[in-house]
């Protein structure tokens, strides 16, 4: 289980600029998405160094200015960390080479 960020207590406080953010992936075609997927992005990568002294705007600035391509990125690199199945089972790998 992962501890809490320093900024979780924001977390309801910006639900609308979340949402935004993720309407704007949807325009985009990225339904895939998820306002979890999105907060996890910015804990690991835009506030990685927290500040002792942050304030509502910056939190709601900082989602707002989600590139659609960084996110994307982050969440390929993070796709390749966590395997999606293990090649230890036999019917695994018949499944892959078919």
């Amino acid at each position: 289980m992962e501890k809490s960020h320093a900024y979780d207590h924001f977390r309801t406080l910006v639900k609308p600029a979340l949402a935004s953010k993720l309407s704007e992936f949807q325009i985009l075609g990225i339904d895939s998405v998820s306002e979890s997927s999105l907060w996890k992005y910015l804990q690991k990568k835009k506030w990685k160094k927290v500040k002792d002294e942050i304030y509502l705007h910056e939190i709601i600035q900082d989602i707002l200015a989600v590139k659609v391509s960084n996110y994307m990125s982050f969440a390929t690199i993070e796709a390749y960390k966590s395997p999606v199945f293990s090649l230890e089972n036999e019917n695994e790998w018949k499944q892959l080479l078919k």
